[in-house]
């Protein structure tokens, strides 16, 4: 039988929330007990992160769900609103139910559901552009957080990863406040008033197989510039050596309107994001230094 919430998944979430998320945790359980006889699922499985469980769960009916849950009430509503501002999007998982009472949102099974780039895929770059056609062209609904606040958001986590950890000997305090201006600067110029996904990382596109293709889940929108999504692609061939201009030459023929100096700025401004973990661990990788110099 699945764990519900094993240790290590329950330390992430402390990590992330602080001691105040161990009621929550406490109840998961239950709350799982009660949204599965309500929505006929039986756990079968559950992954990683770092924000609440994902459980991978088998309908009545034999469908393949997810039932995401968070003890974050704001994590759970922007999701759902995004995930309901693409229905109908094929690269978007779609939305079966919600019940923001409990932080819980169920969605459709994707299958095989790996990993885009798991066991060393190649990039298949007209779905990923694709992907982001789709989602950036719908209109954003009333009510989303702007790029701002999302880049105001995501540098305060790093300053708080950062600060004081073995990283901070490469890559100062200082240098991270002068990426957050970039970042601040881009998000505030006006440029783009499109819903971004806000993690449109590889880990977070699904293969949907040979009928779907890459499918996007997870998002931590806002509304703002496109180019913003565009950063964690592009810079994917520098991971095997190659340079940021051979990510603009894969992805911009299958993106319209693809801006290279909107999104090299982009990628200048978010580069500290990229390698505060690996520094952590203690990574020096061409990647990494790539990525350093980009921070200057």
């Amino acid at each position: 039988m699945t764990e519900i919430l094993d240790d290590e998944a329950r330390a992430r979430l402390v990590a992330r929330f602080g001691e105040d998320v161990g009621p929550w945790c406490d109840e998961l359980p239950a709350l799982v007990a009660k949204l599965a006889e309500q929505w006929g699922l039986t756990v079968v499985d559950a992954k990683p992160g770092n924000t609440g469980r994902t459980l991978i769960c088998a309908g009545d009916d034999g469908a393949k769900k997810v039932l995401k849950l968070t003890p974050d009430r704001t994590i759970a509503e922007s999701e759902a609103a995004a995930l309901r501002a693409w229905d109908g999007c094929s690269r978007v998982a779609q939305v079966l139910a919600t019940e923001l009472a409990d932080e819980a949102i169920l969605l459709e099974g994707i299958d095989p559901g790996t990993q885009l780039l798991e066991s060393g895929a190649s990039v298949p770059w007209a779905e990923v552009g694709d992907l982001m056609t789709q989602i950036h062209s719908v209109t954003p609904p009333a009510g989303f957080s702007t790029l701002e606040d999302r880049v105001v958001f995501m540098y305060g986590l790093a300053e708080r990863g950062l600060r004081g950890s073995v990283a901070e000997a490469t890559l100062p305090l200082a240098t991270l406040d002068r990426a957050r201006r970039r970042a601040l600067a881009l998000a505030t110029d006006g440029a783009g008033n499109s819903l971004v996904h806000g993690d449109l990382h590889p880990g977070n596109v699904l293969d949907g197989g040979p009928g779907r293709g890459a499918v996007a889940i997870d998002p931590r929108p806002s509304v703002g510039d496109p180019a913003f999504d565009l950063a964690d692609w592009v810079t994917l061939p520098m991971s095997d050596g190659g340079t940021l201009e051979d990510g603009f030459d894969a992805l911009a023929p299958h993106l319209p309107g693809f801006d290279a100096e909107r999104v090299r700025a982009w990628c200048v401004a978010l580069s500290p994001l990229f390698v505060i973990r690996p520094l952590q661990r203690g990574e020096r990788t061409p990647f990494v230094e790539a990525m350093l110099s980009f921070c200057r």
